[in-house]
């Protein structure tokens, strides 16, 4: 992203692992880009207390917010009123939203602030629903409503994956860019490769 001057790009996240995962990765290396690039990303995300810290990916501020029962883990920020008076306090020039189904409030938020908004879709919204016990055609049909609604509310939803971006085809959403995470090429790297690992789980012949 490039800009005349640098812009605060506040990010809001649900589902966030702890201590790993997907997700967590992509926030992390998105933050450390923009603050490469001279910007001024803040991430705000549910924990168990209340935090504000200074993070190689930038501000990062975490919000008490409630375990969700069955996920393993997760919590969500459920208070909305907090969420949007911080909003208000950070005054973002820019909106990241990766939360397909608890925060889609926020591009309301955005839409009456004037700060262009973006939804990042890491998954599906009927997957989602499926995991909190709807059926495949309840989960899809509650999902093509969620997402015709992200779609008008948004000023892009950006998808990581064709699968994510699929649901948002499926409705015929015009406002839809795919943008693919990468691989970290130092960690991960042909020249990396350990035959010995390889062979605990894969014959010669085989594609691994």
């Amino acid at each position: 992203m490039s800009a005349a001057r640098p812009l605060r790009i506040v990010r809001l996240a649900n589902f966030v692992a702890p201590s790993s995962g997907g997700l967590r990765t992509a926030l992390r290396e998105l933050g450390k880009g923009y603050r490469a690039a001279g910007h001024d990303p803040v991430l705000v995300v549910p924990g168990d207390r209340a935090s504000d810290r200074d993070t190689e990916q930038g501000r990062v501020i975490t919000l008490p917010g409630p375990l969700l029962p069955g996920t393993g883990g997760y919590r969500v920020l459920t208070d909305r009123r907090r969420v949007a008076r911080l909003l208000e306090d950070l005054a973002p020039d820019r909106l990241e939203v990766s939360d397909r189904t608890t925060l889609r409030w926020t591009g309301k938020w955005a839409r009456r602030a004037r700060v262009p908004a973006v939804m990042v879709s890491h998954e599906t919204a009927d997957g989602v629903l499926r995991t909190w016990g709807l059926s495949e055609g309840a989960a899809r049909r509650a999902a093509d409503s969620l997402n015709i609604r992200t779609a008008h509310t948004y000023a892009r939803v950006v998808c990581t994956t064709e699968y994510a971006e699929r649901e948002f085809v499926r409705i015929g959403a015009r406002n839809v860019v795919r943008a693919p995470l990468g691989v970290d090429l130092a960690e991960r790297h042909p020249t990396l490769a350990d035959t010995g690992l390889r062979a605990r789980y894969a014959r010669d012949d085989q594609i691994l």
